[in-house]
């Protein structure tokens, strides 16, 4: 009977009190979704401020666009968590969970987590830009056509794809061909030892300095680089815009074999003198 009497009491006064707790409840509801709703605002605001900033940095549109997702993804996050504390949520119970989930991921994704670093190093330092000429440590070149998140894109000159991790390109060695507006040829030319190398210095810088392609402001050098087994290794050296290039490279080597061949200077091929002992 004492037990009876006990639960009707309790149930009694569970209903006494169920409409204030219902209306505290209720106030804590709409309190929290005014709160998220303020929220959203600031946010907007504060990444609209972020993102003129970055734009007055000249950043590359790829990287605010990156930038502004993962500050957005963050502040959502803290706005989460801060109502869902407020509504008497452990919070602290939620960041354990996460943090075990995320040491998980993370190991998961390793590799994957140190291209995504790399590539947010890559679109915020900008070693290379799309359309750059370069060459990565282990050899692979080409035209950047795309800077992604985790991968980089080249096309190699004879129009082959070539996809390359960030991780391994934000901690290699670049080397950007096309950052500089002018690059410097050189054209090795071996001659004989019989050859004249005054003569032949004169006729290729010459050479040098009749083509359109060669900026004059820059110096045309023509010297003598080594001593070899056949040759005298001379090299020609001077300097063209970018887009010049590999075009006057090309067209000067022909030319210098040409002019060299009308001077009488000759071009000598590799050769072994070979003694024979004909005492037996």
């Amino acid at each position: 009977m004492l037990e009876k009497e006990m639960d009707s009491g309790f149930f009694e006064e569970f209903l006494e009190q169920l409409p204030e707790k219902a209306f505290h409840l209720g106030l804590r509801v709409v309190l929290a979704g005014l709160a998220f709703l303020i929220g959203i605002q600031l946010i907007r605001i504060l990444r609209r401020i972020i993102k003129k900033a970055l734009g007055r940095s000249r950043i590359e549109e790829s990287a605010v666009r990156f930038i502004d997702s993962f500050i957005k993804f963050g502040l959502y996050f803290v706005l989460v968590l801060m109502i869902a504390s407020s509504l008497g949520v452990d919070a602290a119970s939620i960041l354990a969970i996460l943090g075990s989930a995320s040491v998980a991921i993370g190991l998961a994704v390793q590799g994957s987590l140190s291209n995504f670093a790399g590539g947010v190093l890559l679109l915020i330092l900008k070693p290379f830009t799309a359309g750059d000429y370069i060459k990565d440590g282990q050899g692979n070149e080409g035209t950047v056509d795309a800077v992604d998140i985790f991968y980089t894109q080249l096309i190699t000159p004879d129009n082959r794809v070539v996809v390359l991790p960030n991780g391994t390109l934000a901690n290699g060695t670049i080397t950007n061909f096309t950052r500089c507006n002018e690059r410097r040829i050189d054209i090795p030319v071996g001659i004989s030892y019989d050859g004249d190398i005054k003569k032949a210095k004169a006729v290729i810088e010459d050479v040098l300095r009749a083509d359109a392609a060669v900026i004059g402001e820059r110096d045309v050098m023509v010297f003598v680089d080594s001593l070899g087994e056949s040759s005298v290794n001379l090299v020609a050296r001077c300097w063209s815009l970018q887009d010049d290039f590999w075009p006057a490279k090309w067209r000067l080597t022909e030319a210098v074999k040409y002019a060299l061949d009308e001077a009488g200077i000759k071009i000598p091929y590799p050769q072994m003198d070979v003694h024979l002992d004909k005492s037996e």
